[in-house]
């Protein structure tokens, strides 16, 4: 029998408890990863998944997730998600209940979450409001929120993304993404993503976290990836998928990601930020890579008696 683990990026440790508890109950890879996810979503200290994540340029919050199976490589996805605060929720209904489809957007997720019976909620609150008008201003910190000092390729951003809200002309009144992976007792594996996406972005921009391959790949013959920060490089770079594919070729999984984040770094981008990635092997082995010292990832195990902080490889 296989030992159940779970694993997450930074910020993750609001849900991977409830997950592991599923866990432990005998529940599957996908059923912990949704509830992991779900109290993360519901996390309103949390900016960038969820209920108070922050919002594109015109002030209204548009939410990715995904899910994958490692054992049948099926995906449900849903991207620029309105009004329903747990898209990892909606996102397992695609795959489970429109299997004709892999990823809904816009108003067709917002339908089918509709017709699912899913509850809408107000999802920006007073608080990420504020941080929405307050960030758009000169600021020393990284725009993807990890706590790191900004880039050039931030300063850049914000200053694209102003030029987006003085076009939109947003209204008056009134970010980072979560990974999880976990592996079952009857050795299934999942991957879920879910954020709120860049902050200030252009309306109806879809991220990685919702794009299989970028920010979510799972494969039962090799191990489970996901991605979090620069999401337009992880699209360009392929990342989730190339490194399960190094997971394949037998690369340690830091290493896999390491070198993932490496082909990335080599592609040219006027806005780079940092890219973070994090994987688990069928067998149990975890790692994670960034693009600074000291970033950090989350696990859990059956034996654990709280989350275990694990440091991330740096280029």
């Amino acid at each position: 029998m296989t030992e159940a683990i779970i694993i997450g990026s930074e910020r993750s440790e609001a849900g991977l408890p409830t997950g592991m508890e599923v866990l432990r109950r005998g529940g599957t890879a996908l059923d912990a990863v949704e509830a992991a996810m779900r109290r993360c979503e519901d996390n309103v200290a949390d900016h960038y998944v969820g209920t108070s994540g922050l919002p594109n340029a015109r002030g209204v919050v548009e939410l990715d997730a995904s899910v994958m199976l490692g054992s049948s490589r099926r995906f449900g996805a849903v991207g620029a998600l309105r009004d329903y605060p747990n898209p990892i929720s909606v996102a397992r209904a695609v795959l489970e209940k429109l299997p004709q489809h892999c990823l809904l957007v816009g108003e067709g997720a917002a339908l089918f979450a509709e017709e699912c019976g899913f509850a809408t909620a107000e999802l920006l609150t007073d608080e990420s409001r504020a941080m929405w008008r307050k960030q758009v201003e000169a600021s020393a910190e990284a725009v993807e929120g990890e706590n790191t000092a900004a880039t050039d390729g931030d300063h850049r951003y914000r200053a694209a993304a102003l030029d987006i809200i003085r076009r939109l002309t947003p209204h008056d009144g009134p970010w980072g993404t979560i990974n999880i992976i976990a592996l079952d007792a009857s050795g299934e594996m999942c991957v879920g993503v879910s954020t709120s996406g860049y902050p200030y972005k252009y309306p109806g921009r879809v991220g990685d976290s919702a794009l299989p391959g970028a920010g979510n790949w799972c494969d039962l013959r090799a191990g489970g990836a996901a991605c979090t920060g620069r999401g337009e490089l992880s699209m360009r770079g392929g990342t989730a998928r190339t490194i399960v594919d190094r997971l394949a070729a037998g690369t340690d999984p830091a290493e896999a990601c390491l070198a993932a984040l490496h082909e990335t770094a080599a592609l040219p981008d006027e806005f780079r930020a940092e890219l973070r990635a994090l994987a688990l092997t069928p067998d149990g082995r975890h790692g994670g890579a960034a693009g600074q010292q000291g970033s950090t990832y989350n696990v859990m195990t059956v034996s654990s008696t709280g989350v275990e902080v694990h440091p991330r490889s740096a280029l």
